[in-house]
């Protein structure tokens, strides 16, 4: 199962490195989606994924009597999709504005700071 895991993480990172190259911000935004799956099921692999008990400890005991969950990768796992939701939500209405602004969402067109008319800039100051 770990395997099969590893292959799609390796998939989404492959996936979400070619749409962040692209000129289109949506495309970005899309892999940058698929970016943050990709680090998420890649802690949840690290953090195995065979069924063990859970981490409770007995009554009467003062550590477990078997091998238990480790808790922590499914809680790093939680917080990493609140964080990278709230992140997406945020690009998605940075982008919607910057399409407002400039009419277009190809980055090679949204030159404001350095139009392509003005020639290279100065080379010493």
């Amino acid at each position: 199962m770990e395997t099969a895991l590893c292959l799609v993480v390796g998939c989404l990172f492959t996936v979400a490195l070619y749409l962040l190259l692209s000129k289109h911000i949506i495309r970005m935004l899309l892999g940058v989606v698929l970016l943050g799956n990709g680090v998420n099921l890649l802690i949840f692999t690290a953090g195995r994924v065979s069924s063990i008990a859970p981490p409770l400890v007995p009554a009467g005991a003062e550590t477990p009597l078997t091998d238990v969950a480790n808790p922590l990768p499914q809680a790093l796992i939680l917080t990493a999709i609140v964080i990278s939701f709230s992140f997406f939500a945020f690009l998605l209405v940075l982008a919607y504005r910057a399409y407002q602004d400039l009419g277009t969402d190809d980055t090679d067109q949204m030159r404001v700071a350095e139009p392509e008319d003005d020639g290279p800039p100065p080379l010493g100051y």
